[in-house]
């Protein structure tokens, strides 16, 4: 299964989005996606999962939640938008994990930085994909692009596809 990962969209969706994402199977959006039109423009592409962020209100707050645990070719994932970074966790994520456990992969938006890390205390892997919108501080947009086979994460790429407009 091809996943592509992208957050902190503002409203904005970038043409080159679905250029990237042409060939997943799936695309999960880390929050801040911005309006309903862009997240239902998404779901008509190919199927999503998303979690809303700290700007979504209205409509995408109500067909999305804050946190998502679930299941992909035998990796569980967890998602939210504001996690902090490892070893310093937002209270909620941090509550999470203590409650229901740590997922093999953890995926989160917010800081607008691209970063993969491995957190060895809760033995997950880390990750979020940046920005990909035109709202922010960010330089440059970015994407996550990964396949998950038997259990496992392979074949991660990290896009850049252009400077913030």
């Amino acid at each position: 299964m091809i996943i592509g990962l992208m957050s902190d969209t503002h409203s904005y969706l970038d043409p080159a989005v679905k250029k990237y994402f042409k060939d997943v199977d799936e695309i999960w959006h880390a929050g801040d996606i911005g309006s309903i039109e862009l997240l239902n423009d998404l779901k008509a592409f190919k199927p999503c999962v998303a979690v809303y962020g700290n700007i979504d209100h209205g409509a995408v707050k109500q067909t999305t939640k804050e946190f998502e645990r679930f299941e992909r070719e035998g990796v569980e994932v967890l998602m939210t938008h504001i996690a902090g970074k490892p070893g310093k966790y937002s209270k909620p994520l941090y509550e999470e994990l203590n409650k229901n456990g740590a997922p093999k992969l953890f995926v989160c938006g917010h800081s607008h930085i691209l970063l993969v890390k491995m957190d060895p205390r809760f033995n997950m892997l880390w990750m979020n994909p940046g920005a990909c919108g035109n709202h922010g501080f960010h330089k440059v947009k970015t994407l996550l692009r990964f396949d998950l086979i038997s259990g496992e994460i392979k074949n991660l790429e990290a896009i850049e596809i252009g400077t913030r407009g």
